[in-house]
């Protein structure tokens, strides 16, 4: 999809309006900035940005009347940070971030202008904000998964497939939120697999090619599983981690429910809209004078465990009751 039909979609009203009228408007308009860490055709990227506008419209906030929102969007780091300049040239108010890199490459643009993160992991370690009760800067926003949460994947994993021995994190270093480290989810997952007995690799895939190495390594040998780690790299090649998952018959965890959607076999994550209705509260508070600094970081409290009952089918496993039970979205 083109960047004009990108937009198109989201419905920014005031691109389509007369030069007069805009000029009479333009003095009464508030201007927000939005990168989002997704290509720009991603139809996520969509929902995430639709349910923004729509929460701020609650808000009082009206694209095209008082406020006039300025989406971007990319899934290579060159992209966000051309992207990012881009956007910190037209002097917004705010700018609203999707992913650790479209934060980080906004950070670089400007040191001025308030900043509101969503899926940002740690936003501690890169330096975004002091503390999560006093982010001292321009940066303020919501995470998505604390670190215990790659312990969580790892019993996922053994509960739907308790015959696998070896489990690889699959991560792209260069979108990772600490790079080639395999990111802050990588401590628990290691003392889970310590519990459960399962060896435990990291699998950094550079680019799409590598995605499809990865899973046939995997399948030279038996008993093996992978957990797809968060990130914008992962979510635009969702598709063919799934495919290749599938072809290869490797039970594979997700951390959000569109790739489970995709085919995949089970996720545990969450809505990030959730997140970005949330954000526009933030963004409301400093179109009417708030600071980041005062705003605390908040972490997400509602969880969703999705399984797709048809993959499991696929790859021979029987889904135990029990987690069928503490299913909250189930694909037959």
């Amino acid at each position: 999809m083109r960047r004009r039909d990108f937009i198109a979609f989201l419905g920014s009203a005031a691109a389509s309006w007369p030069l007069p009228v805009r000029a009479q408007q333009s003095e009464h308009i508030r201007r927000v900035g939005v990168l989002i860490g997704l290509p720009e055709e991603d139809p996520e990227a969509g929902k995430y940005l639709r349910t923004f506008r729509e929460a701020l419209r609650a808000l009082g906030w009206n694209d095209g009347q008082n406020v006039q929102i300025d989406i971007r969007a990319a899934a290579e780091v060159e992209g966000m940070q051309l992207h990012a300049a881009g956007l910190a040239s037209l002097g917004p108010e705010l700018i609203v971030t999707y992913t650790t890199p479209a934060t980080n490459a906004v950070r670089h643009a400007t040191r001025s202008i308030p900043i509101l993160f969503v899926a940002v992991s740690d936003p501690i370690g890169p330096g975004f904000v002091e503390s999560f009760s006093r982010p001292g800067g321009n940066i303020t926003g919501f995470t998505n998964f604390e670190p215990t949460m790659g312990g969580k994947w790892l019993e996922l994993i053994h509960d739907i497939a308790p015959s696998i021995k070896r489990v690889a994190m699959l991560f792209n270093p260069a979108t990772a939120n600490t790079g080639t480290s395999g990111g802050v989810y990588l401590p628990s997952m290691k003392a889970a697999a310590l519990v459960l007995k399962i060896e435990l690799t990291m699998s950094p895939v550079n680019d799409p090619a590598d995605i499809d190495s990865a899973f046939a390594a995997m399948a030279e040998r038996p008993d093996g599983g992978f957990i797809v780690m968060p990130n914008a790299f992962t979510a635009k090649h969702r598709e063919r981690i799934v495919a290749q998952a599938a072809r290869f018959r490797i039970p594979t965890v997700y951390p959000l429910l569109h790739f489970v959607a995709a085919g995949g076999l089970a996720s545990y994550g969450i809505d990030y809209r959730d997140q970005f209705r949330l954000v526009a509260s933030y963004a409301d508070r400093i179109l009417r004078g708030g600071k980041p600094a005062d705003l605390p970081i908040q972490q997400p409290t509602k969880f969703e465990l999705a399984i797709n009952r048809k993959t499991a089918t696929a790859l021979g496993l029987d889904v135990p009751a029990t987690l069928l039970a503490r299913t909250d979205v189930l694909i037959e």
